[in-house]
C-alpha cells in the first residue's frame, strides 16, 4: 500500500520538503512512499484533502496555515498547545494529531552559536514560526521581544519596526527573522532595520533558506555579525517530523 506524506501551504512552488523527502525515501529504498505538495487556497480545504486522500500518513504545514490549522485537528501535543502553532501532523486511526517540530529544529540549530551576548532577542514577525522561536528561546532563558509592522501593538512585548534604534539594537544582540522578507523570488526585500547598529557581538539568524544569504544576513554580516540561515533548522525539523510519523504518539499528549 502507498504511504503518502506531504506539505500544505498557500504557495509551494519553491518548497524544500518534497525534494528532501523524495531523496530520503530513495536512500532508504522505501517502495511506494510519496511526498506531495498540497496547495490550499483556504484552510477549510484541509478537511476535504484528508477525506479524499485516505493513504495520507503525515503532513508538514507552512505559510500561512501554522496557526489557522489548529481548530481543524483532533488533538494537539502539549508543546503545540503552548506555542499556538503546528507544522507537523500525524494521521493515525482516523484522527489528526498536531505537533510543532520547528521548536526542535530551531533549538538544535542555534545552540552552537549562542554566547553570553545573546541573553535578549528581537524576533521579527509575529506569525506561527515566530511563536515557535519565542518558545524555544524562553526555554533556554533568553528574553524575547517581537517586532511587528502592524500599525497597532497587541501587547507591551512588541516593537514596531519604526521604533528600533541604536539603544534597542545594542541591548538585543540576537535578531531572528521570522518574516518572509527576502525569500525567493523576492530576494531584494529585507526587514527595515537600522543595520548600522549591528556589531560583531550580534547573532543574526534567518529562518529563510532560499537564498542561502538573504539581504538581512548580508547587511548584518557587513557589520561583523555572526549570521546563520534556516537550512539546518529545516532539515532538523523534517527529521523530527519523520520520527513522529513513524513512531507511536508522543507521551506529551
Amino acid at each position: 500500500m502507498a504511504e503518502v506524506f506531504g506539505l500544505i501551504g498557500a504557495n509551494l512552488k519553491h518548497s524544500f520538503s518534497k525534494a528532501y523527502f523524495e531523496k530520503k525515501f530513495a536512500g532508504l529504498k522505501l517502495q511506494g512512499y510519496r511526498y506531495e505538495n498540497f496547495e490550499l487556497q483556504n484552510i477549510r480545504d484541509f478537511l476535504s484533502l484528508i477525506k479524499n486522500n485516505t493513504t495520507l500518513k503525515g503532513l508538514n504545514v507552512t505559510l500561512p496555515y501554522k496557526e489557522l490549522i489548529l481548530p481543524y485537528l483532533d488533538e494537539l501535543s502539549n508543546e503545540a498547545k503552548a506555542i499556538g502553532a503546528v507544522n507537523c501532523i500525524k494521521l493515525s486511526e482516523g484522527k489528526t494529531f498536531g505537533y510543532n517540530t520547528d521548536v526542535y529544529g530551531f533549538s538544535q540549530s542555534i545552540k552552537p552559536f549562542l554566547d553570553v551576548n545573546h541573553q535578549r532577542a528581537l524576533i521579527l514577525g509575529t506569525g506561527g514560526s515566530s511563536k515557535a522561536v519565542a518558545y524555544a528561546l524562553k526555554k533556554i532563558g533568553v528574553e524575547v521581544m517581537f517586532v511587528s509592522s502592524s500599525a497597532s501593538k497587541k501587547n507591551e512585548q512588541v516593537f514596531l519596526f519604526g521604533e528600533l534604534n541604536e539603544m534597542v539594537l545594542r541591548s538585543h544582540k540576537l535578531i531572528v527573522n521570522c518574516t518572509p522578507l527576502g525569500m525567493y523570488p523576492n530576494v531584494n526585500s529585507f526587514p527595515p532595520l537600522p543595520y548600522e547598529f549591528f556589531s560583531a557581538e550580534h547573532l543574526a539568524y534567518d529562518l529563510i533558506y532560499n537564498p542561502q544569504e538573504t539581504l538581512f544576513l548580508k547587511k548584518a554580516a557587513e557589520q561583523g555579525a555572526i549570521v546563520v540561515n534556516g537550512l539546518s533548522m529545516l532539515k532538523l525539523q523534517a527529521e523530527k517530523s519523520w520520527e513522529i510519523w513513524n513512531g507511536d504518539r508522543s507521551p506529551s499528549f
